[in-house]
């Protein structure tokens, strides 16, 4: 048996291709939509991938199954309740998928959604223990998948978090404790509540570790699995529409090279221009009215927090990195790049009158301008979670995945600093709102941990 799961950080996203090396039969669960990593892996192995296997329709993501399919002619794969705009074969309660020796077996799993599937990989058809057990969002290493996300579609949040519970003890933890447990999230995803920075475990250790599996009541399990979880990122509803549907495959190649005049003209145009250099080089110089969307973060989930689906989006990229700036938002299905223009820094010196400076401030300088005006709107824009180790005095809370929705609560009168818990978020928020009008908008560099650490040495 070949099997290797392939994690990608910027979404802390898992996918799995399985394969017999005796058929050369292969199988690839959750992949991401740019899939020429499984295409390589499959060509160097001499395997052929024969299905494509969605454990559900993903939200935080837009899946390959379309780009996969159209590239090798595999089979798309899901449970028998998707409902999906494409052909696929819905895979029942039990059925075992064979590669050859290595057999797949489908295990109904609802909770995380009503599709929801994992998959048992038997490296034998009669091994009395599995080599694993994919759990999709059903089960994650130190969590399980939030079942709140559907809410807003008139699946009600406790319906699926009781049927979280029968899968959990009924599918997944019947499995013997030394079967593998391969989630598709870590650490970092907004798929769970307190995901662990492992990317696999076993299901003994999760039986002894997991809060979620502690012995609870079937009620008790519901209260604790739908309190507290943080907002969804505004795309996720986007992206899960999106995966139900037949559309567009991951555009190819770079996106077309821009000078200074072409940026400024699809700017004018009504395009979000999108600078994705670290906030340090933002703030020394950029393009007015630019949104900084730093490429060494989460990227891709931060700009579908920030932008809408149809934006007409112009990147501007250090050297080199324009086609990897694509190709991550495409990932969570953000296409409509016009152009890119790569080291920009000696069209802004050419053009002095187009760049701008980015006001940061640390945690003594933000402490002095409170104290000189009062009026100053400080912006949290951490999640809930983040906010229990500790705020700032009289910080209004705005987390990131709300800003869009909730701007109106601000006074564009009034000076804004905002914060977050390192200084990512802080620089691309206070780049948004500068984007929206609003003129005294800075961010405290390093974020709440600068200032925190400065008030305890105090």
């Amino acid at each position: 048996m070949r099997f290797t799961q392939h994690y990608l950080d910027c979404l802390s996203q898992a996918s799995y291709l399985v394969g017999d090396e005796t058929t050369g039969r292969a199988a690839v669960v959750d992949p991401r939509r740019d899939v020429d990593e499984y295409l390589a892996e499959a060509a160097d192995a001499g395997l052929t991938i024969t299905h494509v296997i969605e454990t559900h329709v993903h939200a935080d993501f837009l899946s390959g199954h379309l780009e996969l399919a159209a590239a090798t002619g595999a089979e798309i794969v899901y449970g028998e309740a998707a409902d999906v705009e494409f052909p696929v074969h819905h895979a029942a309660d039990g059925e075992r998928i064979s590669l050859g020796e290595v057999t797949l077996e489908v295990r109904t799993t609802p909770g995380h959604t009503p599709e929801s599937i994992s998959i048992v990989v038997w490296e034998h058809p009669d091994d009395e223990v599995p080599y694993g057990v994919l759990t999709g969002d059903t089960l994650f290493i130190g969590d399980v998948g939030r079942p709140d996300l559907l809410s807003s579609v008139g699946v009600s949040a406790d319906e699926l978090a009781g049927r979280l519970h029968d899968s959990l003890h009924e599918k997944l933890l019947t499995l013997p404790d030394a079967t593998r447990v391969f989630p598709a999230h870590g650490a970092g995803s907004a798929c769970g509540e307190d995901l662990s920075t492992e990317t696999s475990s076993t299901i003994g250790d999760q039986r002894r570790s997991n809060y979620a599996l502690a012995p609870m009541s079937r009620e008790r399990f519901v209260e604790v699995v739908t309190e507290g979880q943080p907002p969804a990122p505004a795309y996720f509803a986007y992206d899960a529409g999106a995966n139900r549907r037949d559309h567009d495959l991951l555009p190819p190649g770079a996106p077309p090279a821009l000078d200074v005049d072409g940026v400024r003209a699809a700017q004018g145009a009504g395009a979000v221009v999108v600078d994705v250099r670290p906030a340090a080089d933002f703030a020394a110089g950029h393009l007015a009215g630019s949104v900084n969307l730093g490429l060494d973060g989460r990227y891709a989930e931060m700009a579908g927090t920030t932008l809408a689906p149809d934006d007409d989006i112009v990147l501007v990229t250090g050297p080199g990195q324009a086609t990897e700036a694509r190709v991550r938002l495409g990932r969570i299905g953000f296409d409509r790049v016009l152009g890119a223009l790569e080291g920009p820094e000696a069209a802004l010196a050419a053009h002095p009158e187009l760049s701008r400076r980015a006001s940061r401030l640390t945690a003594d300088a933000l402490d002095a301008r409170r104290a000189e005006d009062p009026s100053i709107q400080v912006v949290d824009v951490r999640g809930p979670g983040e906010r229990l180790a500790g705020t700032i005095p009289g910080a209004l809370s705005i987390p990131m995945a709300e800003l869009r929705a909730r701007r109106a609560e601000l006074d564009p009168s009034r000076p804004v600093v905002v914060h977050c818990a390192g200084g990512y978020r802080s620089s691309l928020a206070a780049s948004w709102l500068r984007s929206q009008g609003l003129d005294d908008v800075s961010d405290l560099v390093g974020g709440y941990a600068a200032w925190a650490d400065r008030h305890a040495a105090a």
